[in-house]
C-alpha cells in the first residue's frame, strides 16, 4: 500500500537517482558491504519491483547525466608523539593539506607552540575533480620557525635539552648568520588515496614518514568523509522512502521473526544506502533520524529489534538535547515515537507470557528500558501528544497534565498485573461454596501471586530500578494487595465468626482444665472431637501463614512505608481464630501426651539419660506448640501478651496433666506377696516416672524464655508504662512459678506415697531390732538389706535431687513413725498415773472398780486418738497405740538401731538426712532409753539450761566463788540478794545447801550447808568449804553444784523451798591461786515453772519406778499450790 503510493512520479524519480548513484559511486567499499555496480543494480530493481523495459529506460537517462559535484570534508583532529624539532626538545607543530591534483591549493592549520602531542580539531572542505579513483589526499606536518635574529636565538641557550639539542641551535644560529633566516622544518608526510576512504566516511590514525628517515615520525588522527550541495530537507525525504522500500524488501525476503531485525542489511543493499547518504550530503544525525523515522512506522507491523532503537538513540540524544536539530526533524523524531511506545509498553503488560529468566527475554526487557529511559530524558514539545486515548485506553488521566513516561510505565506494569489478577481468578473458580473450599481457594490465589512477585523480584526488578529505577515489584505488589485484602477479609472475618468451639464428652479418669480454652473445665479421658473445627482451624492457619509470608515479602519490597498497606492489619482479621487455634494446639497436646504415657514402657531411652520416651515426646509436644506461635508472629504487642499468656497457661496445665497422668502409671507397681509377708519394693518404673515428671518440670522455664516472653514486656513498657509492664510479667512469673510448685509438690507426692509404702516393712524391721537387737544379730541386717536394695535403686535411677529428696522423706516420715511411738509411751503412762490419782480419791487405796477402770481407759483413749493427728500416722505407727508400754530398754534399742542406720548412710561424716522431725526424735529416743538415774541428771542439766537464760532473775541471786585444787573443791558462798520473803513478817530465815550432781557419782561426798541467817532478805554468809573428791569423781562428765536455798521453820515439819541455783563444774576454774583473787559468780535463782520438760515427761512415764515417783514428789514440794503434773 504504501509503496504503491510513490509510483509514476516520485518513485520513478528516486529510482533515477539511485540509479545515477550507482553508476558515479563515490570513495571505496565499507568493510562487509562490497558489492559489485551489476549486484546493486539488480537489487535495486527487485526492491523497487521494477520491470525491465522500464529499468532500462532510467538506466539510459542516469548514464546521460553529468557526474556529481562532490566535497572532501577532512577535519585534522590531533596528533601524537611527533619528532622534536626544537633545542629544547620539542616542535611548534602546523599542518598543510592538499590534494595530489591540486597541489597548488594548500590549507593549513594553526600552530601549536612546544608540544610534540597538538590538538587542532579544525575542518577543511576540498572540492574534487573527476579523477577521483586516482587522486588522493596529502597531510605535511611542520616545526614552525619564527624569524629571529643570532642575539635572539642566543637568548634560548638556557631552553637548550641535551647534547642534540645544543647542536641544533647552535645550526640554526649558523643558518640565521649566514643566510639571516632559518626555514620551517618538516616533521613527516602522510598519503591518503581518495578511493580507499568509504563512502560512509572514516575516521583513522595515520603514521608521518620521511624520506631520509626510517622509524615513523609520529602519528596524525583524521576524519574523513564526501558530501555534495544537494538540498538537506529533499535528501533526508529521498533517504526516508530509499529505506522504507529497501527495509520492506530485506523483511520480505529473508523472512526474520519479529523483534530480531536489528539494522543490518545485505551487501548491496548496504552499499546503495551508503552512497545515498555521501552523494546527498546528509549528516550522521540526519542518516538517524531518517533510519528513526522508518523504524519506527514499519515495528508497528513488522516489529524490528528494540536493540535498534537504542542504538538510534545513541546517536540522536545529543543533538536533540543541544538544539542541533531543526523543528520539523524534531517533530518527525516524536511522531516516530508515538509510533514505537505502545510496543514498548505491550511488552511490559505482557511480560508474564514470556518464560521468566530467558536470556533474549531479559535482553528484549533491558532494551525497552532503555528506549524508554532515552526518551523520558528528552522534553517532549507541547504540540506533541505522546499518549494519544485512542491508543492507550487502559491510561487513566493525570490531574496535573500530561503523563510522563515514568507514570504511564507505573500504569502499564499495574495493568499487566491487573490483567493478570483477573486470569488468576479465572482460572482458579471455587470448586464449591463450602468454608473449607473458599478457604483452600484464597490460599491458591495468593500463592500464585506470590509466585507472580517473586517473579518479578527474581529476574525483572533489577532491570527496572537499574535503567528506569523504577520499583517494578514495589508497584505489583500495591496493586496485589488491595485487591487480596479486598478478597480475603470479608472471607476470614466471616469464617472466623462461624467457627465451632471444641467440645469434649465427659471422661472418665482425669479431668484438664484450661484456661481460656476448651470451654474451661472439661473432661479428658475419651475425648470425641468433631474433624470439621479442626479442619477449619487448620486451613484457617494456612490461610494466615500465606498472608504473612505475602506481607513479609511486601515489607521487603517497601521497608519504610509498608503499614499504609491494607493488607498491613491482616492479623486482626484472625483475631477471633487465634483462641481456636491455641485450643486445636492444646486439645492435641493433651490427647499426644495421654497417648504417649499409654505407650510409654517406662524404660530409659538411653544409658546415658534417666527418663523414658515419653518425657521426650511431651517435650516435643511443647515445641510444636512454640513453632505455631513462632509462625504466628503476632505483631501486636497487647495481643501477644494475650495470646502467650493462654499458651503458658495451656503448657503449665499440660505439666500438671502429665504428672497425675505419670503418676497414675505407677501407683500399682512396686507390691510384692509371698507366703510369710507382703512388702512394697522401689521398681525402675516409680523411678522413670518421677524423673519424667521432673525432666518435664526442668524444661519448663527454658520453654517460656524462647517464647519470647522478655521481648513482649519490653515492648509493654514501651507502648504502655513500665508499672503495667512489669505487673503484666509477675502475673506471668506467678503463672510459672504456680506451675514448678505444683509439679514440684507433684514429685513429692509421688516420693512421699512411695516411702509411705516401704514404711510399714522398715517400722516392723525396726520394732524387731528393738525388741529383739542383742539376742537376734539379724534383726537390724533385715531392715538395713531392706532399705539399702530400694535406696540403691533409687540412686541408681533417680537424679541427684530427687535421691536427696527421697531420703529427707524418709527419715522424715520414719521420725513421724517413731515420734508417734514415744507419744503413745507418754500417754500411756500419764494414763496410768491419772488411774491411780483417781482411784486414792475415789476407793481405797487397793480396790478400784473394773468397769470405771475400763471407762477411764476408753475416755483417755480417744483423746490420745484426737491429740494425734491420724494422716501422720501409718498402720504400724497406729497399733503401736494400743501395745503395751515399753521399758527404757527398748528405746535404748530403738535408738541403738536408729544411729546403725544413720551410720549407714553416713558419707564423709556429714548428715545425710535434714529431718528436724528425727533429730528431735533421736534425742527423745537417746532420753527415753536412759535409767532413772541417769534421767534425773538430764532433769538437772536442763533445769541448769533454763538458769543460763536468765537475764533479770526474779528470785534473787546467791553469789559465790569455786575452785578447783587438783582433786579437792573449794567453794565460798558469799552472800544472796533480793531474796522471795516466805515469812509472815515479810522476811527470810534463809541457809544454804549444796548438793553435787549427779548424785549416785558423789554419795560419799559431804552436802556442806551454810548457817541460817534470820530475818533477812539479803544475807551475808561469807563461808568457807572445801570438799575432797576422788579422781573419778573429778572428771565426772556434765558435773553440776546444786545449791539451794531453804527458809528454816521452827514451827514445821519441813522447811520452806525459797530458790535454786546451778553452777556446772566447767565453769569452775582449775587453778591453786587464792580464792580471794577469783571472780565472783552470780548464779541466778530460779524456782520450777513448766512441766513441758523432755526428762520430766520421759520420768512421769514411768510410775512403777520408786527412784522417779520420790524425784517427782521432791519437785512437786517445790512448787506448793500448785498442780505440778496436770493431765489437762
Amino acid at each position: 500500500m504504501k509503496l504503491r503510493y510513490y509510483y509514476d512520479t516520485s518513485i520513478d524519480e528516486l529510482y533515477l537517482e539511485i540509479l545515477y548513484e550507482i553508476l558515479h559511486n563515490v570513495g571505496g567499499c565499507d568493510v562487509g558491504c562490497e558489492a559489485g555496480q551489476l549486484a546493486m543494480l539488480s537489487y535495486i530493481q527487485d526492491a523497487f519491483k521494477i520491470s525491465n523495459d522500464k529499468h532500462k529506460e532510467l538506466l539510459t537517462q542516469a548514464e546521460a547525466k553529468e557526474p556529481p559535484e562532490l566535497m572532501l570534508n577532512v577535519e585534522l583532529v590531533e596528533a601524537k608523539d611527533l619528532v622534536p624539532k626544537d633545542p629544547n626538545g620539542l616542535s611548534d607543530p602546523f599542518v598543510t593539506i592538499y590534494l595530489m591534483s591540486n597541489s597548488s591549493h594548500r590549507y593549513n592549520t594553526s600552530v601549536k607552540s612546544s608540544t610534540l602531542n597538538p590538538v587542532w580539531e579544525e575542518y577543511f572542505s576540498l572540492p574534487m575533480r573527476e579523477n577521483l579513483q586516482e587522486d588522493s589526499l596529502c597531510l605535511e606536518v611542520w616545526d614552525f620557525d619564527p624569524a629571529e635574529t643570532v642575539k635572539e636565538k642566543m637568548t634560548k641557550m638556557f631552553e637548550v635539552k641535551g647534547v642534540k639539542g645544543f647542536r641544533k641551535l647552535m645550526k640554526e644560529i649558523a643558518i640565521t648568520a649566514s643566510y639571516g633566516k632559518h626555514d620551517n622544518e618538516l616533521i613527516g608526510t602522510a598519503n591518503i588515496p581518495l578511493k580507499s576512504i568509504p563512502a560512509s566516511g572514516m575516521t583513522m590514525w595515520f603514521n608521518l614518514s620521511k624520506k631520509s628517515k626510517l622509524r615513523r615520525q609520529g602519528v596524525v588522527k583524521v576524519r574523513l568523509n564526501f558530501s555534495s550541495e544537494k538540498n538537506s530537507q529533499v535528501a533526508a525525504q529521498e533517504h526516508r522512502h530509499l529505506l522504507r522500500i529497501m527495509l520492506l524488501h530485506e523483511l520480505e525476503n529473508s523472512k526474520v521473526a519479529p523483534y530480531w531485525w536489528c539494522g543490518n542489511f545485505s551487501g548491496p543493499a548496504e552499499s546503495i544506502l551508503t552512497q545515498h547518504v555521501a552523494q546527498s550530503g546528509l549528516s550522521p544525525t540526519e542518516n538517524a533520524l531518517a533510519q528513526w523515522s522508518v523504524y519506527c512506522s514499519l515495528t508497528v507491523d513488522h516489529p524490528l529489534s528494540f536493540a535498534l532503537f537504542n542504538m538510534l538513540l545513541e546517536k540522536i540524544t545529543k543533538p536533540l538535547q543541544s538544539g542541533l536539530i531543526k523543528e520539523e526533524d524534531v517533530k518527525l523524531f516524536w511522531d516516530g515515537a508515538k509510533k514505537l511506545l505502545p510496543t514498548c509498553f505491550g511488552q511490559i503488560r505482557k511480560l508474564r507470557k514470556k518464560t521468566a529468566g530467558d536470556n533474549t527475554v531479559m535482553k528484549t526487557l533491558r532494551e525497552v528500558m532503555k528506549i524508554l529511559y532515552k526518551l523520558s530524558m528528552l522534553d517532549v514539545p507541547d504540540s506533541v501528544d505522546l499518549f494519544p486515548s485512542n491508543v492507550y485506553g487502559w491510561l487513566r488521566s493525570n490531574d496535573k497534565g500530561r503523563l510522563t513516561i515514568h507514570e504511564v510505565l507505573n500504569q502499564a506494569a499495574i495493568q499487566g498485573a491487573s490483567d493478570w489478577f483477573v486470569h488468576i481468578l479465572d482460572n482458579n473458580e471455587c470448586k464449591d461454596k463450602t468454608e473449607e473450599s473458599r478457604l483452600q481457594h484464597l490460599i491458591r490465589v495468593i500463592q500464585l501471586v506470590r509466585s507472580d512477585l517473586q517473579r518479578a523480584i527474581e529476574y525483572h526488578d533489577r532491570v527496572f530500578i537499574e535503567v528506569m529505577n523504577f520499583p517494578y515489584s514495589k508497584a505489583l505488589y500495591g496493586l496485589y494487595e488491595s485487591k487480596i485484602a479486598s478478597l480475603v477479609e470479608p472471607e476470614v472475618i466471616e469464617v472466623c465468626k462461624s467457627l465451632k468451639r471444641l467440645n469434649y464428652s465427659e471422661g472418665s479418669t482425669s479431668s484438664v482444665h484450661l484456661a481460656g480454652g476448651l470451654n474451661g473445665a472439661t473432661g479428658l479421658g475419651a475425648p470425641r472431637v468433631e474433624d470439621e473445627p479442626l479442619a477449619m482451624g487448620t486451613t484457617l492457619f494456612e490461610l494466615y501463614l500465606a498472608l504473612q509470608r505475602f506481607l513479609t515479602l511486601g515489607q521487603g519490597l517497601n521497608e519504610t512505608d509498608w503499614s499504609s498497606y491494607a493488607i498491613s492489619k491482616f492479623h486482626w482479621w484472625f483475631f477471633g481464630g487465634v483462641a481456636q487455634w491455641l485450643d486445636i494446639a492444646a486439645y492435641k497436646a493433651l490427647t499426644r501426651i495421654e497417648k504417649a504415657v499409654d505407650l510409654d514402657p517406662l524404660t530409659v531411652i538411653d544409658s546415658s539419660v534417666k527418663y523414658s520416651s515419653s518425657a521426650v515426646d511431651t517435650l516435643q509436644i511443647f515445641y510444636q506448640i512454640k513453632i505455631f506461635w513462632t509462625q504466628l508472629a503476632w505483631p501486636d504487642v497487647e495481643g501477644s501478651y494475650t495470646f502467650v499468656a493462654k499458651i503458658i497457661d495451656d503448657i503449665c496445665r499440660c505439666c500438671v496433666f502429665y504428672s497425675d497422668r505419670m503418676s497414675g502409671r505407677v501407683d500399682n507397681a512396686g507390691r510384692v506377696s509371698t507366703v510369710f509377708e507382703e512388702r512394697f519394693e522401689v521398681t525402675s518404673e516409680w523411678c522413670v516416672a518421677i524423673n519424667n515428671i521432673d525432666y518435664v518440670r526442668q524444661s519448663l522455664e527454658p520453654f517460656v524464655e524462647e517464647l519470647g516472653m522478655d521481648d513482649i514486656i519490653q515492648r509493654l513498657c514501651e507502648c504502655k508504662s513500665p508499672v503495667e509492664a512489669q505487673r503484666c510479667k509477675d502475673t506471668l512469673q506467678c503463672v510459672i512459678a504456680n506451675a514448678i510448685d505444683t509439679v514440684k509438690n507433684k514429685i513429692v507426692e509421688i516420693l512421699e506415697i512411695m516411702v509411705k509404702k516401704m514404711m510399714p516393712s522398715i517400722t516392723r524391721f525396726l520394732m524387731e531390732g528393738a525388741e529383739l537387737l542383742h539376742q537376734d544379730c539379724s534383726s537390724m541386717d533385715r531392715v538395713m538389706r531392706y532399705l539399702e536394695a530400694n535406696l540403691d535403686t533409687l540412686y541408681q535411677q533417680l537424679n541427684n535431687d530427687n535421691f536427696s529428696r527421697t531420703l529427707d522423706i524418709v527419715w522424715e516420715q520414719l521420725g513421724e513413725v517413731l515420734y508417734e511411738l514415744i507419744q503413745a509411751n507418754l500417754e500411756k503412762g500419764k494414763l496410768a498415773t491419772r488411774i491411780r490419782l483417781l482411784r486414792r480419791r475415789y476407793f481405797d487405796k487397793n480396790k478400784v472398780s473394773p468397769n470405771s477402770n475400763y471407762l477411764l481407759f476408753r475416755h483417755r483413749k480417744a483423746k490420745i486418738t484426737r491429740y494425734i493427728d491420724p494422716r501422720r500416722l501409718t498402720k504400724s505407727a497406729a497399733a503401736n497405740l494400743d501395745a503395751k508400754r515399753r521399758p527404757p530398754s527398748f528405746f535404748s534399742n530403738l535408738h541403738e538401731c536408729l544411729k546403725i542406720m544413720i551410720r549407714s548412710f553416713r558419707q564423709d561424716h556429714k548428715d545425710i538426712y535434714s529431718s528436724e522431725t528425727l533429730k528431735r526424735v533421736e534425742y527423745l529416743l537417746k532420753l527415753h532409753g536412759m535409767e532413772t538415774r541417769e534421767l534425773i541428771h538430764q532433769y538437772h542439766l536442763e533445769r541448769w539450761q533454763e538458769q543460763q537464760a536468765i537475764n533479770e532473775p526474779k528470785m534473787g541471786i546467791l553469789t559465790v566463788r569455786a575452785q578447783f585444787i587438783e582433786d579437792n573443791l573449794k567453794l565460798e558462798i558469799l552472800n544472796a540478794r533480793n531474796l522471795v520473803a516466805t515469812d509472815s513478817n515479810g522476811l527470810c530465815d534463809s541457809y544454804v545447801r549444796v548438793w553435787l550432781l549427779p548424785e549416785d557419782s558423789f554419795a560419799n561426798v559431804m552436802k556442806p550447808k551454810t548457817q541460817t541467817h534470820n530475818k533477812n532478805l539479803f544475807p551475808l554468809y561469807d563461808e568457807m568449804f572445801l570438799i575432797p573428791l576422788s579422781h573419778e569423781q573429778r572428771r565426772v562428765r556434765d558435773g553440776l553444784l546444786h545449791f539451794v536455798i531453804k527458809d528454816k521453820d521452827m514451827f514445821s515439819m519441813s522447811n520452806a523451798f525459797v530458790g535454786e541455783a546451778y553452777l556446772s563444774f566447767g565453769d569452775v576454774p582449775d587453778t591453786a591461786a587464792p580464792i580471794s583473787s577469783l571472780q565472783q559468780q552470780h548464779l541466778p535463782l530460779t524456782r520450777p515453772s513448766a512441766i513441758d520438760g523432755d526428762a520430766i515427761k520421759a520420768l512421769e512415764s514411768r510410775q512403777g519406778d520408786k527412784q522417779a515417783r520420790e524425784f517427782l514428789k521432791k519437785q512437786r514440794q517445790k512448787m506448793p499450790g500448785k498442780q505440778f503434773f496436770s493431765l489437762s
